[in-house]
């Protein structure tokens, strides 16, 4: 006979996650992400998995929601090792369960490996903030260790709306209420609608899943209170428009200026196969900035929210690729299981060959492994990398033949007086030849353009001449060959 306190017991010994009952299999465990069967069990019979259900669920409401919807959510608890989150359901007609651990023990953000602008997130004092992702992608965990930080760190009331409780939080410098839709309050929107008579400094909302628990969720962050809930999406921007597509099309633009005046920030989250064989969370982070809420009005505009992630560094913004490049770096992740969950394998490649610019050029990656990852980031590249201000090789300079040095030149002469401003020994003297060649240096020298002459430019057209007295002019001597006036005689 199958011990179900026994199977619990070893999966929380051997930090598994899951427990899998189905009829007509053994029972099976989920460790670090993969299912595992229990050999040492017999294949489970329909009578079986009715009588484990009916030993963990004693109550008579859920019993009845169970006959009703052929499925239930609750929670079960082994007796002082730690909880699970319980989900009953049919197949086939007989009755499946799916046990997932809740760990007795609340991990801080910093031992989680998350990025540190969570924290931050996490020390606001009004708002929403949104934890989104798959199931079994550690949204819950993350939520918790933010209650802890507030609960270990600040005085304040934190009330907890969750379906079912998972993660039981002992006051520290707060006080917790937690309250489980189903035994505690009907449902998610009944308790939120009388959250805001509790005096509550933060709330937490296990899932946002109606128009209702959105539209109060946001009402009581307008208000001033500190909103955390999760929403099963894949990333950022999808997260922005599935809240917008909970409200009719005639309310949209009141729900986004809603979400753009209380939004402060979104984490999406992955568990990526660690090289411990453990899994390391892997997040997303979306912060609110003047672009991002200008974006958030624009529908046109919303799908744009991940080139607003990409270059936002500077604000702990990071995309799924460039988290999973610090994991790379630092030797957490391999680049195989990195490659898997990446959400742009190819250009997470490129990523990782440029050492993190943003630039994706064939000649800047080239460029970039030559010098050894110094090269200059493109224009949203985060604070740390290579300056913008250094040069970045291309590909065709590394095959061109340097230019010879400049070739010195003479210094031009100033241009000749006017005849009528020269003297007689001025007007006497004969003109300098221009050198056709130019003086021999030590570089190297380049050919002629043109084996022909160049005329030399005109020189300026005078002035008009100032009003001279009528005076015979005065017997001009004669000149030599090639001194004559290059205008012509001044005018009498």
């Amino acid at each position: 006979m199958f011990d179900l306190d026994a199977a619990l017991a070893m999966v929380l010994e051997t930090e598994a996650s899951d427990l899998h009952l189905k009829v007509p299999a053994r029972p099976m465990v989920r460790r670090n992400g993969r299912l595992i069967e229990i050999e040492a069990e017999q294949p489970l019979t329909a009578e079986e998995t009715d009588r484990i259900f009916r030993q963990m669920l004693t109550d008579e409401g859920k019993l009845e929601e169970f006959r009703t919807d052929h499925e239930v959510d609750f929670s079960y608890a082994l007796g002082g090792l730690g909880r699970f989150r319980v989900n009953a359901f049919q197949q086939l007609g007989a009755t499946s369960i799916v046990c997932r651990a809740i760990p007795s023990e609340i991990k801080s953000i910093e031992d989680l490996l998350l990025p540190p602008v969570i924290s931050e997130l996490a020390e606001e004092e009004r708002g929403v903030i949104l934890l989104t992702g798959t199931t079994g992608s550690g949204k819950s965990t993350t939520l918790a260790a933010m209650i802890d930080q507030i609960n270990s760190r600040e005085a304040k009331h934190v009330v907890t709306i969750e379906d079912p409780v998972e993660f039981l939080h002992a006051d520290k410098r707060s006080i917790i209420n937690q309250r489980e839709v189903g035994e505690d309050t009907g449902s998610f929107s009944r308790a939120l609608r009388r959250v805001l008579r509790q005096d509550p400094d933060v709330i937490l909302i296990g899932e946002m899943r109606d128009e209702e628990t959105v539209r109060t969720a946001l009402s009581a962050a307008e208000t001033g209170h500190l909103v955390l809930s999760t929403i099963h999406t894949v990333d950022a921007a999808e997260s922005v428009n599935r809240i917008i597509d909970f409200f009719p099309e005639s309310e949209q633009r009141q729900a986004r200026a809603m979400l753009a005046g209380t939004l402060k920030g979104v984490v999406s989250q992955r568990l990526v196969p660690s090289l411990d064989g453990t899994r390391v969370a892997t997040c997303e982070v979306l912060r609110m900035t003047g672009r991002v809420r200008d974006m958030i009005m624009d529908p046109e505009e919303t799908g744009k929210l991940p080139e607003v992630i990409a270059e936002g560094a500077y604000y702990g913004m990071q995309t799924f690729d460039q988290a999973l490049l610090s994991h790379v770096q630092k030797n957490l992740v391999s680049m195989e299981e990195a490659l898997k969950a990446a959400t742009h394998p190819h250009d997470f490649k490129l990523l990782v060959s440029s050492d993190g610019m943003r630039s994706t050029a064939v000649e800047q990656v080239i460029a970039g492994s030559g010098a050894s990852g110094n090269g200059a980031p493109a224009n949203g590249a985060s604070p740390g990398s290579a300056s913008g201000s250094d040069a970045v090789e291309t590909l065709s300079e590394r095959t061109v033949e340097p230019a010879p040095p400049p070739v010195a030149r003479p210094a031009a002469k100033p241009p000749a007086k006017p005849p009528w401003e020269q003297s007689d020994e001025e007007a006497l003297e004969p003109q300098a030849a221009t050198p056709s060649e130019p003086p021999a240096s030590a570089g190297p020298q380049t050919p002629p353009v043109s084996a022909e002459p160049q005329a030399p430019a005109d020189p300026p057209a005078p002035p008009p001449a100032p009003p001279e007295p009528a005076v015979e002019p005065a017997p001009q001597p004669a000149r030599s060959p090639g001194a004559g006036f290059v205008g012509g005689p001044p005018a009498a």
